[in-house]
């Protein structure tokens, strides 16, 4: 079986537990759209099988492979079938029929090997799903036969009686609701012949607007001729007192230009000694930003001579620090080292007098042992001589 939908996990949930045949038959159904799925992407597989080849496997690509050629073979029979005469229509009928037989195994065994993969047969749904195919609208309709289907086959039969008599119901409701329907129609005709009577009245009502708008027509044609001879009468009054206004303002223009012409004499002077000053006002400008310029190079210069300097003494203190680091590690590896070799001393310098001690120790009990063995054995000789002089008396 493919992966369980979220879908079908829900239709699964709503199945009673003594609807084990109902479940059955969605399952078959189910699985009978995952094959259909599967069976229409086989054609599109095909056609970029060099783009799916590692993904699909040999096996799955040799089936393919022999898929294709069956089916080029096919249509090779088939467009041959209809050039060819009635004489070879039987012969080529049972070459359909056997070629027919391995086409649908070609397909079963192609399904059962992409059935027995399920991550690949999401990924190449997730892959090939991209353009329409012309079997959708048939897994459409399958899809909705499955969800009739279902849906007949959770319906009990109280509920399926109540189905039919709210279906009566809803017959004989539409059948009222057409009654009255007829009824609104009857009224809405008499409505519209009434509005119809009534926009005939209006239409001669117009048609009186019309003459008296005729009428105020000529009357304002009328009024606008009149209008017209008083705005002429009005522009040529208008027309002599703009000429006279015309010949007041060009007297105005001599005389200011007159005017004008003894202030330009009278005013000549100073603005050349303006002008003069001036030039040498731009001059001393001139003069003081090349004095500024040659400053700033002079600075300019400088500041690049120092900061020359500034590098290159920051680049001989990270010289410095690098080696002060490194002289840093090795004085503390030397110094670690000291401690270890002062730590190694003070041990052997303590265990060497622990051996020292116990040497010492070793060598007094010694000593003690060898002064009491010779204590011992002068007492024992003493014994044997006071014995030795007692027999002798007794004789």
């Amino acid at each position: 079986k493919g992966m369980e939908t979220p879908e079908k996990a829900t239709i699964t949930r709503r199945l009673k537990p003594d609807t084990i045949e109902t479940e059955r038959i969605i399952t078959v159904l189910d699985e009978t759209i995952a094959k259909l799925e599967l069976s229409s992407l086989i054609p599109r597989i095909i056609d970029s099988l060099d783009r799916f080849t590692d993904m699909l496997g040999p096996e799955i690509t040799n089936n393919l492979i022999e898929h294709q050629k069956l089916s080029k073979e096919m249509e090779r029979l088939l467009s041959s079938s209809e050039e060819d005469d009635t004489m070879r229509a039987e012969e080529q009928q049972g070459c359909l029929c056997l070629l027919e037989q391995r086409l649908k195994c070609s397909v079963r065994n192609v399904l059962r090997l992409l059935l027995a993969n399920p991550l690949l047969c999401q990924a190449l749904k997730h892959k090939v799903w991209e353009t329409e195919s012309p079997a959708e609208e048939f897994i459409k309709a399958f899809g909705e036969f499955r969800n009739f289907m279902l849906e007949r086959l959770l319906t009990s039969p109280m509920e399926e009686e109540e189905k039919i008599r709210f279906m009566e119901d809803m017959s004989l409701q539409i059948k009222k609701n057409t009654e009255v329907i007829t009824a609104l129609q009857a009224e809405l005709a008499a409505a519209i012949r009434t509005q119809e009577e009534e926009i005939h009245k209006k239409d001669n009502v117009i048609e009186d607007l019309k003459t008296s708008m005729q009428h105020l027509t000529k009357d304002y044609q009328a009024g606008i001729q009149h209008i017209k001879q008083e705005a002429e009468k009005q522009r040529e009054e208008d027309l002599q007192a703009s000429q006279g206004r015309c010949a007041r303002l060009q007297q105005d223009i001599q005389q200011l230009g007159a005017q004008l012409n003894t202030l330009v004499v009278e005013h000549r002077m100073p603005e050349l000694a303006l002008r003069k000053r001036k030039c040498r006002m731009e001059m001393e400008i001139v003069n003081w930003i090349q004095k500024y310029d040659a400053d700033m190079e002079e600075k300019q210069a400088e500041y690049e001579k120092v900061h020359a300097d500034y590098t290159e003494e920051k680049n001989q203190l990270s010289l410095l620090m690098e080696k002060r680091a490194v002289l840093l590690q090795e004085y503390s590896q030397i110094e670690e080292e000291r401690r270890i070799q002062e730590e190694k001393k003070e041990q052997a310098l303590k265990e060497l007098n622990t051996l020292t001690l116990a040497a010492t120790r070793i060598q007094a009990f010694w000593r003690g042992y060898l002064i009491r063995s010779l204590y011992k054995s002068k007492i024992k000789k003493k014994k044997k001589k006071g014995k030795g002089k007692g027999k002798k008396t007794k004789k």
